[in-house]
């Protein structure tokens, strides 16, 4: 496996390419892989399948505490062979054969807080459904402001809106 590529915004080409080169492409969608639980919403990601991991995080709009991500692998070989620091005390026969999972390895810190569990607490209080409305008021909102800012001469998009973002200047 050859370059680590990040990438913000997901193609088609961008994952062909590395995959055609043999390089890892992660797919950094830290605020926007939200949007991914509105079905109307889900195209942002086509191509997602070519990607070898997939992360964002759930605290920037999924009404989770901070800090809080979410990481897909396709093949955890590749990670563990960056990531694994194992001095030899921390070794074992069951470890070396792959026969136990050791999660030490699937970043640099030794030790784990439980923030999955945050997650699974907001995901049972609100369910699928209440945070699907949740983003697409965000977005429903956000079409509006970008729409009082077109109709206001003395401002102007300073860029296109995405999802919840709108980015406007004084004009």
């Amino acid at each position: 496996m050859g370059w680590c590529v990040r990438v913000h915004r997901c193609s088609i080409f961008n994952l062909t390419l590395c995959s055609q080169f043999d390089m890892w492409m992660h797919v950094d969608a830290a605020w926007a892989g939200s949007a991914l639980v509105v079905p109307e919403l889900r195209p942002l990601g086509d191509g997602l399948e070519l990607a070898d991991s997939f992360d964002f995080n759930p605290h920037k709009w999924l009404l989770t505490n901070f800090d809080c991500s979410a990481m897909w692998v396709a093949d955890k070989k590749h990670l563990l062979q960056a990531l694994s620091l194992t001095p030899e005390y921390l070794r074992s026969k069951e470890y070396e054969a792959g026969n136990v999972q050791d999660y030490r390895d699937w970043q640099i810190p030794l030790g784990r807080r439980f923030r999955s569990l945050k997650l699974f607490f907001v995901l049972r209080m609100f369910g699928a459904d209440a945070l699907r409305a949740y983003i697409r008021e965000h977005c429903t909102l956000a079409e509006q402001l970008t729409a009082l800012v077109q109709a206001d001469s003395r401002f102007q998009l300073a860029a296109p809106t995405a999802l919840s973002l709108v980015c406007f200047k004084v004009a």
